[in-house]
């Protein structure tokens, strides 16, 4: 049964879905900044637009996790701040993606790269700004929420975006996570018949990561148990170092 399953894939793509899987659990119950990891994982070991479908996938069954463990927390007037701009981000991100010439992964490999690069960036400056300082108003929300929605639609790297803007609303650690969970949960399960539109989602991925579910959970609860418990600041530091240099050999 499992070799049919994984017919095709070698040891190390095995390896990537499970590391993938682990990691999507511990960035939905604890660490948001390591969500870009596997966005850059799968997509070293799987053609571009497959790597993004099997990831969202996996992501939609960690927020499910997620918000059954957070589902009390959330400050609703923040999400649906955002939510309408969000969608919009999706559709222009769809356009997008839509005048892509057809199965050329190179452009794709280098777009993800160059959001991710981006996004690290983004979250250099994010680090070294005072939460105080970053803009709250409509015009933020417009700008985030639109930025979240084409950068999610492309390639699954969201979360240091919603990182910035959640910072600066200067939220409690629960009600930040809380915050975090529903929206994606909502933004990821509208992505879900686009992605499937767009043949991003096949029958062969959704069987394969139902067979990730078990890592999703130990993920999931090694952030809850463990991973909060160490020192966050080192963690996070290292894998950014990991995520810029798989994403400038992604870009070039």
């Amino acid at each position: 049964m499992f070799a049919e399953l994984y017919a095709g894939m070698g040891p190390v793509q095995i390896a990537v879905l499970i590391a993938s899987a682990i990691l999507i659990g511990i960035n939905k119950t604890a660490i948001p900044g390591i969500g870009v990891l596997p966005v850059i994982m799968l997509t070293m070991a799987f053609e571009s637009r497959l790597s993004t479908g099997l990831q969202l996938i996996m992501l939609v069954m960690a927020d499910l996790m997620a918000v059954s463990w957070y589902r009390r927390k959330a400050d609703w007037r923040i999400i649906w701040r955002l939510l309408p701009w969000a969608w919009t981000g999706l559709a222009v991100g769809a356009v997008v993606l839509w005048l892509l010439p057809e199965g050329n992964d190179r452009i794709m490999r280098m777009l993800i790269g160059g959001i991710v690069l981006g996004l690290a960036l983004l979250n250099f400056v994010r680090s070294r700004i005072a939460p105080d300082k970053i803009p709250t108003g409509r015009v933020a929300a417009g700008f985030y929420g639109t930025l979240l929605g084409f950068t999610t639609h492309l390639a699954n790297a969201a979360g240091p975006v919603a990182a910035i803007y959640f910072l600066a609303m200067k939220l409690p650690k629960e009600k930040y996570m809380g915050c975090n969970a529903w929206f994606f949960l909502i933004i990821n399960w509208t992505k879900m018949p686009l992605f499937l539109m767009d043949g991003r989602i096949t029958l062969e991925a959704l069987k394969v990561d139902l067979t990730m579910i078990p890592f999703l959970l130990v993920g999931g609860a090694l952030g809850i148990l463990l991973i909060s418990k160490m020192p966050q600041k080192l963690f996070e530091n290292i894998i950014q170092v990991i995520v810029v240099l798989c994403a400038i050999y992604l870009f070039f």
